[in-house]
């Protein structure tokens, strides 16, 4: 994160009137304990500690590096040290410094710091906010760095003129005409918030081309704007009050879910707020007429756009590759867990700057009391400038989203810029999906392709648990180490202890419907059975027979560990539930349809499969769960021990499921795995 994003992106860190609690009885004036704890409320709200803290063993003692476009602003130490913070400082000194932007010295203040919009402050909160910074923060001893600006900028009293220009020192003015509620949100916005700090667009001398709703530039306040490779998306009236007030606590609501540095903002600070100052935020800001050009989608037309779109075309099959796992093949993402990207406005802004730097850095979640697990995006600068162009503009322009095309230079620049090279080749080279459309026989490589993927859905009559091949063999079987197709064909056919003779792929695929899926077998010529043999072929490549195949399987696992399943009940709650259910039961849409399978009971795999092996699923679960826990290419997968791996392996596995009466059949030569479930 840079870290002049990290300053303007603090302006939703909303620094407001304290909330009831805190304020002393009705006609009196607040004790100086009061006083300290209201101007903390503040502080925190105002997310001071964003800016003005260069590490964390010396909270608000500056020395942030603050990159502009003018060169390097390093933040200030404002603890109450005496010699190298504002000790000194009167509260006359400290209010000027706030609402003019000139230091006890009279110096002047760069406006990276945002006084334009703290003049609008109330006296009161002024007072509380300085009473907190003097008496509720520890000194610390750290003198301030010197910036790095070029000639002019350098030149601090040149500034008094951009003052003069630029800056309306009067406190913030309720309009009579408005209610209360309406009047709060406004002054947290522009005030304290300085909200218009990173939604804003900046005129030629940096300065925010509007600090209100109001005056003939006010269609310009919060109408988004961009910096650092990242664009903060308009706030004017795309979601209703209680959207907005939603995703200021949660870092997510039904369209969006919170990126960049403002995962930090809602992490440190907005999810602070209290619901009524929430609700008033929240009312002020679906007030705001409608940017004139934010497009509007509709989520509902999701359902409606997928299928073929999907599969003929290589945005389509990179989308389906390396995105639909959490966003769904819909677009509408996993409540509570995957933000949508079917009518998601922030995805289809003019300006493509934050997807795409998502897309090449990745993402996680802001941390919240109400979502506590943060999940993270994997960073795909993997995948080069053309494909990510191709996945990008598939997902701006489908499901109803009006977004324009992105190109390769676009990616490209972006890529260079925030430094994130194309890496190498690694020893499992990922197949790429969109290939399959150069083939002359791609119709039947992606109809194969959706039966590993969505294979209950395609052949509910075979598959008797509500699994597809995809539950054990992810992103259609290209992830390393999750029991990837590639090559796999060319060891067929080869002898199997298990059924005690040799079998061809036909066979192998049937075990897996057999077992895995709880179903019964395809006819060995039907349609279905020769588009899955057809893709695994595709998938095999130019691999030999008993050729070494980089990634193949899941992975080693220490099978001299003890597995203890009390242990793995604590880990599966901890890490798995929420995408597979409290009791195992899986994640359902809410039309029903699955989206992480169960993984016990009738409608998962039965007792023949091999996942049911505690070992065989420690390995599985050790390289490719959980989902979305890191920025790991190409799913975020992984992050337990091998010994949290075999205990949650044990638990889940030992859980009851469908029997496999054809069991006294297996291993009749022998060589039965110790793990065994039968």
């Amino acid at each position: 994160m840079t870290s002049s994003l990290r300053l303007l992106c603090a302006g939703l860190a909303l620094a407001v009137l304290p909330p009831a609690p805190l304020l002393a009885a009705e006609g009196s004036a607040p004790s100086d304990a009061e006083l300290v704890r209201q101007g903390e409320y503040l502080a925190q709200l105002g997310d001071c500690a964003a800016c003005h803290t260069g590490s964390a063993s010396a909270p608000l003692a500056g020395g942030l590096p603050i990159d502009t476009p003018f060169g390097v602003i390093y933040s200030t130490n404002i603890t109450p040290d005496a010699d190298t913070g504002i000790g000194r400082y009167s509260f006359e000194q400290f209010d000027r410094a706030m609402r003019q932007g000139v230091a006890a010295d009279g110096h002047n203040l760069y406006p990276a710091m945002p006084y334009t919009s703290f003049a609008k402050v109330s006296p009161q909160d002024m007072r509380a906010l300085y009473a907190y910074l003097m008496r509720g923060v520890k000194p610390a001893k750290r003198p301030n760095l010197q910036s790095d600006l070029p000639w002019p900028f350098s030149v601090r009293p040149g500034l008094s003129l951009w003052r003069t220009a630029f800056l309306d020192a009067e406190t913030y003015k309720p309009d009579p005409a408005k209610s209360a509620r309406w009047n709060r949100g406004a002054y947290i916005v522009e005030g304290l918030g300085h909200c218009g700090a990173c939604h804003t667009p900046r005129g030629m001398a940096f300065e925010e081309k509007a600090t209100s709703d109001s005056g003939s530039d006010g269609a310009a306040y919060l109408s988004g704007a961009t910096l650092d490779a990242w664009h903060a998306p308009s706030l004017r009236g795309g979601w209703t009050a209680r959207e907005f007030a939603r995703f200021l606590k949660t870092g997510r609501n039904e369209h969006a879910a919170a990126y960049g540095s403002m995962t930090e903002v809602i992490h440190f600070s907005t999810q602070q707020l209290s619901d009524d100052d929430l609700a008033a935020v929240g009312e002020y800001l679906a007030s705001l007429p409608r940017a004139g050009s934010s497009p509007r989608a509709s989520a509902a037309v999701a359902a409606a756009q997928t299928g073929q779109e999907l599969y003929t075309t290589r945005g389509g099959l990179g989308y389906v590759q390396f995105c639909s796992t959490c966003h769904r093949p819909d677009g509408r993402g996993v409540s509570d867990i995957f933000p949508p990207l079917a009518g998601n406005e922030s995805l289809q802004s003019p300006d493509p700057s934050s997807v795409i730097h998502v897309v090449l850095s990745g993402w996680r979640s802001a941390q919240t009391r109400a979502y506590p697990k943060a999940f993270g995006m994997p960073a795909f600068s993997i995948l080069s400038d053309q494909e990510l162009a191709e996945i990008t503009t598939f997902v701006r322009t489908r499901w109803g989203n009006q977004g324009d095309a992105v190109s390769a230079d676009q990616i490209g620049k972006l890529r260079a810029e925030i430094g994130l090279e194309l890496r190498g080749p690694s020893p499992f080279a990922t197949p790429r999906l969109a290939a399959i459309l150069q083939s002359p026989n791609r119709e039947q490589l992606t109809y194969g392709l959706r039966l590993m993927m969505q294979t209950k859905a395609l052949l509910p009559d075979t598959v008797g648990a509500f699994l597809s091949c995809d539950s054990c063999h992810p992103n259609g079987g290209t992830v390393a180490n999750g029991s990837p197709y590639v090559g796999v064909a060319a060891l067929f056919p080869s002898y199997q202890p298990r059924a005690g003779k040799i079998i061809d792929f036909k066979d192998r695929i049937n075990g897996c419907f057999r077992r895995s899926m709880n179903g019964k077998a395809l006819a060995r010529d039907s349609r279905e059975m020769l588009a899955m043999e057809a893709y695994a072929d595709w998938m095999k490549g130019d691999t030999k027979p008993k050729q070494a195949i980089p990634g193949r399987g899941n992975g080693p696992i220490n099978e001299a560990l003890v597995p203890d399943a009390g242990h793995g009940k604590r880990i599966y709650e901890e890490q798995c539930a929420i995408c597979h259910g409290k009791d195992g039961e899986g994640a359902r849409q809410a039309d029903g349809s699955y989206v992480f399978p169960p993984l016990w009971g009738e409608a998962s795999f039965n007792i023949g499969a091999g996942i049911a092996r505690t070992f065989k699923a420690a390995a599985f679960v050790k390289s490719n769960m959980p989902l979305a826990n890191n920025l790991k290419f190409p799913l975020g997968q992984g992050g337990l021990t091998d010994q949290q791996a075999v205990d949650v392996a044990e638990y889940f596995t030992h859980m009851p499921r469908a029997d496999f009466p054809d069991k006294v059949k297996d291993f009749p030569n022998g060589g039965k795995p110790r793990d065994s479930r039968y």
